[in-house]
C-alpha cells in the first residue's frame, strides 16, 4: 500500500511538472513573439527621431524658397510701396480665388471647363510679379504662371503668361 501511495505521487509530481514545463514553454513563446513586435517598433521609431528638427527646417527652407513671405528682396518692395507683404499676399489670392463663380468658368482661367467649371484651387506668390496657380473642373486639371503688377493706386493687374492643361489619363 505504501509503494502505491509513492507510486500515485510520483506519476501525480510528474505530471504536474510536465504541466508546468509546458505552460512555461507556451508562456516563453509568447512574450518572445511580444518583444519581438517591440524590437521593431523601437527599430521603426527609432528611424522616425533620425529626421531632426535641423533637417525638418531644413526641409522647410527649401519648400518655401521660393515664396513671397521668404523672399526679402519681394517683401521690401512691396514695403517701399506702404504694403504689408502677407496682407498684400493675401489680398491677391483672394482676388485670384474670388473669381471663381458658380455656374461660370474663372476668367484667368483660359480654358472652359468641360467637366464643370474651370476654378482656382491653389494659389502660391513667387515674388513681387509672378504667381503660380492651380485650376481644375473636376476631371481636367492644369496650371497657370501669372504675372501680376500692383499699381500706386492699389488696383492689382494679373495677366496669364503660360498656362498647361494637362491630359486626362
Amino acid at each position: 500500500m505504501k509503494s502505491k501511495i509513492f507510486l500515485y505521487l510520483f506519476i501525480f509530481t510528474a505530471l504536474f511538472v510536465l504541466f508546468q514545463f509546458m505552460n512555461a514553454k507556451k508562456a516563453k513563446e509568447s512574450y518572445d513573439v511580444k518583444i519581438e513586435n517591440l524590437q521593431k517598433r523601437l527599430k521603426f521609431q527609432d528611424s522616425i527621431k533620425t529626421v531632426t528638427i535641423d533637417s525638418l527646417i531644413d526641409i522647410n527652407l527649401d519648400l518655401t524658397y521660393f515664396s513671397l513671405e521668404s523672399n526679402e528682396d519681394a517683401a521690401s518692395y512691396f514695403e517701399e510701396m506702404g504694403y504689408s507683404p502677407s496682407k498684400l499676399a493675401l489680398t491677391i489670392s483672394d482676388k485670384i480665388i474670388s473669381e471663381n463663380k458658380p455656374g461660370k468658368d474663372n476668367p484667368i482661367v483660359p480654358y472652359d471647363g468641360m467637366e464643370g467649371n474651370m476654378a482656382i484651387n491653389k494659389v502660391r506668390l513667387l515674388n513681387h510679379k509672378w504667381i503660380i496657380a492651380d485650376f481644375t473642373d473636376g476631371v481636367y486639371w492644369g496650371e497657370l504662371f501669372i504675372t501680376y503688377d500692383v499699381r500706386e493706386d492699389g488696383v492689382i493687374d494679373f495677366e496669364v503668361e503660360k498656362s498647361f492643361l494637362y491630359p486626362r489619363n
